[in-house]
């Protein structure tokens, strides 16, 4: 699949960010032509700068809601394939500041579809948003791509949000001309480089670097875990489909089978089990605000309609998470690491 991507022209919002520096890796080693698009890294350290990305593609720093800085850096690109990936990405942080949540994830989402809309070179298009832009009834079934949109908090609804108006933009502008968009709604991606706050496995690698106790907030919750890579192969595969004919163009839900649809409680508890050193975690729950208890997703059309299925199961994902992390905390080589798990799950 990866050879497709050779030579192409390929602009990537939000590319420091976690899910976007393997994006850039990926696309990178195969040989495309990445520009990218975000603010400066989110964390200190993170994944972008610590594996030495940013020396293999033109990366500009600027803000999604500057419409000006963006159609300059979109328009001297010049793609043929853009995915948007910029966001404010947490839940908790969307309580704490909504309108800059909102002022990036659905503003964000119109510059950059007022930069597809001028576009002269784009084919096709990518927006990423979440398992949680749905309507969330806190069924034990998964949510199907048809399901109403009306996620709870701000980051949840503001994703929500940004699939509609990615609708609008198609059915407004783009349904006559020779551009494909899609969005995809992954469920929670882990991995090797993930520094954020309020996540569970970056949470758990920080205890482990420390031989503390992992806190856990709600062990019971249940969500959709999935390898970084296994979401990013779905986007580059719907990607590629509708580049070659627009007819695949539509919203995807990207997560993994059944099974993997795991309590937190589980997932901190094969982190421990594949870490070893007799790590162990305890449950605090800190009274924050409204978060989702349980959340699954139907992915049954993706896979319908390309054939595409998860490669790596709930354990495999960490155990290369673990196995990135000790590289990492070991002062290796990040980058060599990042090429041996790419290599290992697209061989």
């Amino acid at each position: 699949m990866l050879e497709f991507y050779k030579g192409k022209k390929i602009f990537i919002t939000g590319h420091t960010g976690f899910k976007g520096s393997w994006l850039c890796k990926i696309l990178i080693n195969a040989g495309a032509k990445v520009t990218g698009y975000a603010l400066q890294p989110p964390t200190d350290p993170n994944l972008y700068t610590i594996s030495g990305i940013q020396n293999q593609m033109r990366s500009i720093i600027g803000d999604i809601r500057d419409l000006k800085s963006l159609k300059k850096a979109f328009f001297e690109a010049e793609p043929e394939i853009a995915i948007h990936l910029a966001a404010q990405p947490i839940v908790r942080d969307s309580y704490r500041d909504p309108h800059y949540t909102y002022e990036t994830n659905v503003m964000g989402t119109v510059n950059f579809l007022e930069c597809v809309r001028e576009s002269k070179s784009i084919k096709s298009v990518l927006n990423v948003t979440t398992d949680k832009v749905y309507q969330n009834n806190e069924w034990e079934w998964g949510y199907r791509e048809n399901e109403p949109l009306n996620g709870y908090d701000p980051y949840s609804n503001s994703k929500s949000c940004s699939e509609l108006i990615t609708q609008s933009y198609k059915n407004s502008f783009f349904s006559e001309r020779n551009i494909a968009v899609s969005t995809a709604r992954a469920g929670n991606v882990i991995g090797g480089g993930d520094f954020a706050n309020d996540r569970i496995i970056p949470d758990c690698m920080r205890a482990a670097e420390k031989n503390e106790n992992i806190i856990v907030r709600n062990p019971h919750s249940v969500r959709p875990y999935q390898h970084v890579l296994e979401a990013l192969n779905a986007y580059l595969m719907i990607v590629e489909k509708q580049y070659q004919d627009k007819k695949y163009a539509g919203s995807y839900n990207v997560g993994p089978d059944e099974h993997d649809c795991i309590t937190t409680a589980h997932l901190v508890d094969l982190f421990c089990e594949k870490w070893g050193n007799g790590l162990k975690w305890i449950s605090r729950y800190d009274g924050g605000p409204h978060e989702a208890n349980f959340l699954k997703l139907d992915c049954s059309k993706i896979k319908n309609t390309f054939g595409w299925k998860p490669k790596w199961n709930i354990e495999e994902a960490i155990e290369k998470t673990v196995e990135w992390s000790k590289v990492y905390f070991a002062n290796g080589d990040v980058s060599r690491i990042m090429d041996k798990q790419i290599e290992e799950y697209f061989s």
